[in-house]
């Protein structure tokens, strides 16, 4: 387990542009904290590791957007995710299988989904610009 207090929106995309070096193809990075706790800024760090040119936006309407990199970044919102049929219908599985990594936020809606070997984030808003960050590999 890896902790980071993070300062401001840009020291959270930093950290998580260095996490992103990390993260081979397949790689799951789960999220889980509260509207407005920083999962899209991480998201934004990650894609700028991978080496993503595109901007990073929330898929909150789309479900899921795709960013070509060294690896391919799929950014799943998972918010009004209900079913596993619904879980089918996005083609989620279908993307864990094509060797990209896969950012998640609302990930608590699918847990049961979610591959054994996930690495989960968890951000906490301590106040208007810290978040405490925690890196957790595996599912518990």
């Amino acid at each position: 387990m890896q902790t980071f207090v993070s300062q401001s929106e840009k020291e959270t995309e930093q950290f998580a542009e260095s996490f992103a070096k990390t993260l081979k193809a397949g790689a799951v990075v789960a999220f889980e904290g509260d509207l407005g706790a920083g999962k899209t800024a991480f998201v934004r760090g990650l894609a700028r590791g991978l080496n993503c040119k595109d901007s990073v936006s929330s898929p909150t309407f789309a479900i899921v957007n795709e960013y070509d990199g060294a690896l391919p970044l799929f950014h799943f919102d998972m918010y009004r995710i209900e079913t596993l049929g619904e879980l089918y219908s996005v083609g989620f599985f279908e993307y864990l299988e094509r060797g990209g990594v896969c950012a998640i936020e609302w990930s608590e809606n699918i847990y049961s989904a979610l591959p054994d070997d996930s690495v989960f984030v968890v951000i906490e808003k301590i106040d208007e610009n810290t978040r405490k960050i925690t890196v957790k590999e595996g599912k518990e």
